[in-house]
């Protein structure tokens, strides 16, 4: 088993099993896992931080309606299948058919040479995906990929059997 393979194995675990899941009880019971697209090995990048040049927080809206305040920290610029794409959030060009229509979040990891490790295999859906009582920052437009990525977690089983 490929070390993705394990933690997609604990994360369906934690969402089936754990009292702090965001599925509901009734979600938990006939839950089968969530969906992944295959790995894509070319789809987990060592990119370079570019520093923000416009302002510095950004206020975002929450799929309850409140707000919360983000602070930019840089753009990360990348190519998928022969397109450019920059992203500060996440969400792409599947967002409401193939995955969570509001967007799906990918973390970057901070490497010791100050390059961010940026791997769309661990992209997944916020809690609010799963369960309205989650609130979650929705991606402003301008940050929304055009391209499509085809890797991480695709979208919740009940909602594509709807």
């Amino acid at each position: 088993m490929s070390q993705l393979e394990a933690f997609r194995a604990a994360k369906n675990r934690f969402f089936k099993e754990h009292p702090q899941s965001p599925l509901t009880e009734e979600q938990r019971g006939g839950f089968p896992g969530l969906r992944y697209f295959p790995e894509q090995p070319a789809l987990r990048m060592v990119l370079p931080v570019e520093p923000s040049v416009s302002e510095a927080t950004v206020v975002m809206e929450t799929s309850t309606g409140d707000t919360q305040v983000y602070r930019r920290l840089g753009r990360l610029r990348f190519i998928v299948d022969g397109q450019e794409a920059a992203l500060t959030l996440f969400a792409d060009a599947l967002a409401g058919s193939e995955t969570y229509g509001a967007g799906r979040y990918v973390e970057p990891e901070l490497l010791a040479d100050g390059r961010v490790l940026l791997d769309f295999n661990m992209a997944y859906n916020p809690y609010c995906a799963y369960n309205d009582d989650w609130s979650c920052p929705l991606t402003p437009p301008e940050n929304r990929l055009r391209l499509a990525i085809r890797a991480g977690e695709r979208l919740f089983h009940t909602e594509a059997n709807a």
